[in-house]
């Protein structure tokens, strides 16, 4: 190796390597010499006892210190196919031990050659016999390193075996020039982490149950602190270089007529306490940003509103922007029935909108005349200028680009200003997560229902059992309520059984000639699309077949039963937000999951739908089960993509790792006593974060 920095030395030019080696390795992510020492093992297995051969049991595993006596290749009838056979000797006993398909092992295992052996014990044709071990051979004067010890175990890609790449690894760390420590040693020192060379040694190499947990502890620490620190840095950063927000008042007319003459429920003491929080943030001169989670159902969009009649009342416009245009066609009815009555214009901006209507609003936009503007990407557009814009609500704030919501901030009220944001998600997510990925937001939590909502029933029924939702189906919209049938693929797959949106809506439309039936999908107009909904919503359809464009935010009271086909292909969060399109009015309402999983996991998922409606316990379950890359979609951003840390079992590390990163970052805000540490988190975690203007 030469005397590169490790994550500059490229792991092709480590010896036993080679350009067909590199890629293999790069497709296990290993680009560099440091991704390689960082590339732990996925278990170990415990082969320090030796066995004799003559205490050889069948149905074991063992290891074994042997000679080799004879070694024997024989053809098969399959062609190209080999078999090895090899007699081994400890010196009292004899043992065949054989290898499928290893061409010029042979050439390998030559007579008198010591070999250590490890794998599994079987009577085979009268004797005793060892089956596709793994081997080392033993040259004079060394020590095996396959048995012996604690032996590690990598998640290795096809054409890379264990015992080669056990060696990479060891030659690597034996030859690494210094590898920089991102630790401070004053919070090395204060937590009793040991030195990272000896702890990356000890992953690799285990030599005491303690001192791997001590080690994996430290590493799991690094990676937390590393990226808490990129999330201190990115909210000092912010509150050095924003701009001033407006001051908007607490409290107002608007909002208390809202709660008296429109709003028809009492807010819950959630809501009271998330909304106070919000409105104490757009009373100062610094923008807000926050994030405000709670479940299908909790309120939020009450919350919302409070908040923009704040802005409005304060004299600035406000913003809701939505994913989707149907999302925001629905955000829309919903705030112009609130404040209108009000005497708060409220106008939609989405990219449908003919050309003379867009200009009309836009001119209101421009004017001032619009005070709530409600929107999806359309808002992001150079042509939309705001007369003042003080505060934006962002709705499900996983749909939308780090630049489209820059985009959105920059076209606050005036130059050097910049508007209160907050940001909403019906997608539960839990804490851990949470402070991974938006923990550089104030974050606030729905954590209770309003009253008097009955809980959705779910059942899982299996793809045959589906003749027993005909009747039900019958009963329920003879009572006058609606029903949502949702299937996961628009077109037809060979590869895949999964049901086709278009061939269950001919199918259920024969089936209930008599029953008004809808069809879906992305694929349709945008004005197609409203139409459809707009009927479900007024009762003109009985049955809507869809994919999941309804997932989020269409509210139908009357709906009442939502039967989701294939529901194993669909991850837990997405479950919960389907469901949670029924149930919104005072009937009982159903979920009915119609599927015949293939996996262990797929069968996990729909277990955990049918004990819990708690969208905070489906979001840590779906955490356990998918992990944090894939929930909430934050495997784009490439922040939880730890090599270590666990999220679920590194709570407690986790909170540690904050507190020291947002402490470190307090008292040295630019971090020009720990330049190393800079250095490295601008070059791990910097880009994903967008902390360039940090350097």
């Amino acid at each position: 190796m030469t005397e590169k920095k490790l994550h500059q030395q490229s792991v092709r030019y480590i010896k036993g390597v080679g350009a067909v080696r590199e890629k293999q390795l790069n497709r296990l992510g290993i680009q560099t010499a440091e991704d390689l020492i960082l590339f732990f093992p996925r278990r170990y297995e415990d082969r320090r006892g030796l066995t004799s051969l003559a205490k050889l049991r069948p149905e074991t595993t063992v290891s074994l210190l042997v000679r080799v006596v004879a070694v024997e290749k024989r053809q098969t009838s399959r062609k190209g196919f080999v078999i090895i056979q090899g007699l081994m000797t400890d010196g009292q006993d004899f043992l065949r031990a054989v290898w499928f398909n290893r061409k010029g092992l042979e050439r390998l295992l030559t007579p008198g050659k010591e070999v250590a052996l490890y794998g599994p014990i079987d009577w085979k044709y009268g004797h005793l016999q060892i089956t596709n071990p793994e081997f080392e051979i033993i040259e004079e004067g060394e020590s095996p390193e396959s048995i012996g010890q604690v032996v590690p175990i990598y998640p290795l890609t096809a054409g890379l075996h264990q015992r080669w790449f056990r060696k990479l690894i060891r030659f690597c760390l034996d030859n690494s020039p210094f590898i920089f420590d991102p630790l401070p040693d004053f919070l090395r020192l204060k937590h009793a982490f040991p030195p990272l060379y000896d702890s990356i040694l000890e992953m690799h190499y285990p030599q005491g149950r303690e001192s791997w947990k001590k080690a994996r502890d430290r590493l799991a620490y690094q990676e937390l602190f590393v990226l808490q620190t990129g999330m201190a840095l990115r909210r000092g950063e912010r509150s050095r270089l924003a701009e001033k927000a407006p001051i908007l008042p607490e409290s107002g007319r608007l909002k208390e007529r809202f709660l008296k003459e429109i709003f028809p429920y009492p807010l819950t003491e959630a809501q009271k306490k998330v909304s106070l929080e919000i409105s104490q943030d757009m009373a100062l001169n610094i923008p807000m940003h926050r994030l405000l989670q709670g479940d299908v159902g909790s309120g939020k969009t009450a919350v919302a509103v409070l908040a923009l009649l704040q802005a409005v009342e304060g004299g600035y416009q406000g913003a809701f922007m939505a994913p989707t245009e149907i999302l925001a066609q629905q955000h829309y009815y919903r705030l112009h029935s609130f404040l209108e009555p009000l005497g708060v214009s409220v106008v939609l901006l989405i990219g449908s909108l003919k050309n003379r209507a867009r200009e009309l609003t836009l001119q209101k936009i421009s004017t001032g005349e619009a005070h709530v503007v409600v929107g999806t990407h359309a808002l992001f557009s150079d042509p939309v200028t705001f007369s003042n814009l003080g505060f934006a609500v962002i709705d499900e704030q996983h749909r939308f680009g780090v630049l489209q919501k820059n985009a959105l901030r920059a076209k606050g009220a005036n130059e050097g200003q910049a508007p209160h944001i907050l940001v909403m998600t019906a997608t539960p997510i839990p804490r851990t997560l949470t402070l991974s990925v938006y923990g550089d937001l104030s974050v606030s939590v729905i954590d209770e229902m309003p009253p008097g909502r009955t809980p959705i029933q779910t059942r899982w029924l299996k793809k045959k059992e589906e003749g027993r939702l005909w009747a039900f189906i019958r009963e329920r919209c003879s009572a006058r309520e609606r029903i949502y049938w949702v299937c996961p693929l628009i077109d037809e797959s060979e590869t895949l059984s999964v049901a086709s949106v278009t061939e269950r809506y001919e199918y259920l439309k024969k089936l209930f000639p008599d029953l008004n039936v809808g069809l879906l999908h992305g694929q349709l107009p945008s004005s197609e699309k409203e139409t459809i909904m707009r009927s479900f919503a007024r009762g003109h359809l009985d049955l809507i077949v869809s994919t999941t464009v309804i997932e989020v935010g269409v509210d139908v009271p009357q709906a009442t039963v939502m039967v989701i086909e294939d529901a194993d292909r669909f991850g837990l969060s997405q479950l919960h937000q389907l469901r949670g399109r029924v149930g919104r009015g005072g009937n009982q309402s159903y979920c009915v999951l119609l599927s015949n999983p293939t996996t262990r996991e797929g069968v996990e998922r729909l277990k955990v739908m049918c004990a819990t409606t708690d969208g905070f316990k489906i979001a840590e379950a779906d955490l356990r089960l998918r992990g944090p890359g894939e929930v909430c979609g934050v495997r784009q951003h490439g922040i939880t993509d730890f090599r270590v840390a666990d999220l679920l079992k590194d709570r407690s590390l986790l909170d540690m790792a904050r507190k020291d990163a947002f402490s470190l970052v307090e008292c040295d805000p630019r971090l020009s006593e720990e330049q190393g540490l800079l250095d490295y988190v601008l070059r791990t975690v910097g880009k994903n974060l967008e902390l360039a203007g940090i350097a």
